[in-house]
C-alpha cells in the first residue's frame, strides 16, 4: 500500500512517502533557499518520495525561529523558491511548503549553538499569545487584536507568494509550541478575551489564519495542517480537544492532517511522550477514526514494512520520514525494492534503474 497512488484534490502523490519539513538553518542572509536546498531536496526526489516537504519557512521576519531560517514575504524569496520548485520537479516529484510564524519561539540560535536566545532585530519584537514565555527565553509581548490582521494577511501573502512559485500544497505548521499551536495550548495561552479561556475560544485565531490561507491557495490545490495532537501525558492540549480541531479544519477546507506531539516545554521528563519506532502513530489512528479526516504518521518511522504496516492497518494514508531520509535519501525506492517479491528498479529514475537492474541480473 505504500505504493499505492494517493489523490489530494487535484494533486495526485504515485505514492505515500512524504519527506517531512526539516529546518536545516541553513538559509542566505535575505531568507532565501539557495543552491544548497536545491540539492538537499532533490535528491529526496531523484531517491522516489511521494512528496517532498521544504522545511518550516517563516511568514514574516519577526516570524523567523534564526536568522538563518527560511522566509517568504519578499520577491527575492519567491524567486528564489520558483528555482527550488523547478528543480525538484525536474527530479520527479512534487514539492509542498511549510508556513510558520515562530511566536514566542522566535530569535534564537541554531540547535547546534543551543537554541539561545537573541536580541531581536530592530522592530522585531517576540510576540505570544500573552507573555508566557519558553523557560530560559524571550518574554513574549502579547498580540493584541488589532495586529492579528496583520499576521493573518502575512500568512495570505505567503500563501499567494508560495502558488506563484509553483508549489503544490502548503501545510501551516500548527504544532511544537509556535505561535499557532500556542494559542491553542492552555499551558501558554491564558487570555481572557475571546482568543482564550474555552477551547472555541482558543481554535478562533489559528482557524481565522486558516481560512484566509485556504481562501488565497488556489482551490485545485491541496491544504496540509500539522498539529501537535498533544503537549504531553496528562497535561496541556489534548486528543480529544484535537479531535475537535481536525474535524474544524476539515469544514475550513483542509485536506491532510499532519500528526506530530509536543513542543511545549512541560514541567516533568515524565510529561513527556516516549519515544520509540512510530511513536506518534496513535495520535493519526485516533483523528482518522474520529473524524475520518486524511491523516499523515510521523516520527520514528525508519523501516519499509513498518510504513507500510500503518497504512495497512488503517492508522494512517500517507507516512512521513525525515531523519531516516537523511541517512538515506533513497529511502523510497529502496522501500519498493525490499517490498516487492522482485527487486522494483522500475521505480528508480530510468538513469539509475537501468543500470542498476542490468548489475543485478545473474550472470
Amino acid at each position: 500500500m505504500l505504493f499505492e497512488p494517493i489523490a489530494l484534490r487535484e494533486l495526485t502523490l504515485e505514492n505515500r512517502v512524504v519527506v517531512s519539513p526539516m529546518q536545516t538553518y541553513s538559509a542566505a542572509q535575505d531568507g532565501a533557499p539557495t543552491a544548497w536546498h536545491i540539492g538537499h531536496l532533490a535528491r529526496f526526489a531523484l531517491g522516489g518520495a511521494g512528496l517532498v516537504m521544504v522545511e518550516a519557512t517563516a511568514v514574516s521576519p519577526e516570524g523567523r525561529s534564526t536568522e538563518a531560517d527560511l522566509g517568504i514575504w519578499t520577491d527575492l524569496q519567491e524567486s528564489a523558491f520558483r528555482n527550488l520548485v523547478e528543480s525538484v520537479h525536474a527530479c520527479g516529484a512534487p514539492v509542498g511548503l511549510q508556513i510558520q510564524h515562530a511566536g514566542r519561539k522566535a530569535s534564537t540560535t541554531a540547535p547546534w549553538q543551543g537554541f539561545e536566545s537573541v536580541t531581536p532585530p530592530p522592530g522585531q519584537a517576540v510576540i505570544g499569545p500573552t507573555d508566557i514565555g519558553v523557560p530560559g527565553g524571550h518574554v513574549p509581548q502579547p498580540i493584541l487584536e488589532k495586529d492579528m490582521d496583520r499576521l493573518i494577511e502575512a500568512y495570505r501573502n505567503a500563501a499567494l507568494r508560495a502558488d506563484r512559485a509553483g508549489f503544490d500544497l502548503i501545510e501551516i505548521h500548527m504544532a511544537h509550541g509556535y505561535l499557532l499551536h500556542s494559542f491553542l495550548s492552555p499551558l501558554a495561552n491564558n487570555r481572557r478575551d475571546q482568543y482564550g479561556g474555552t477551547l472555541e475560544n482558543r481554535m478562533r485565531f489559528p482557524l481565522r489564519v486558516v481560512e484566509a490561507v485556504r481562501q488565497a491557495w488556489p482551490a485545485e490545490k491541496p491544504l496540509s495542517c500539522r498539529l501537535s495532537c498533544v503537549d504531553g501525558i496528562g497535561i496541556g492540549w489534548s486528543i480529544e480537544e484535537s479531535q475537535v480541531l481536525a474535524s474544524a479544519l476539515l469544514s475550513a477546507g483542509v485536506d491532510v492532517i499532519d500528526c506530530s506531539s509536543g513542543g511545549m516545554v512541560l514541567p516533568r521528563k515524565d510529561m513527556l511522550v516516549p519515544r520509540g519506532p512510530g511513536f506518534q502513530v496513535p495520535f493519526a489512528k485516533a483523528l482518522k477514526s474520529t473524524t475520518g479526516a486524511t491523516v499523515m504518521a510521523v516520527g520514528g518511522i525508519t523501516e519499509a514494512n513498518h510504513a507500510n504496516d500503518i497504512l495497512l492497518r488503517g492508522d494512517a494514508d500517507l507516512v512521513a520520514i525525515g531523519r531516516e531520509m537523511l541517512v538515506n535519501p533513497n529511502w523510497a525506492v529502496s522501500a519498493a525494492n525490499q517490498l516487492y517479491a522482485s527487486h522494483s528498479w522500475s521505480r528508480w529514475p530510468v538513469p539509475f534503474g537501468w543500470w542498476l537492474a542490468r548489475r543485478a541480473r545473474p550472470h
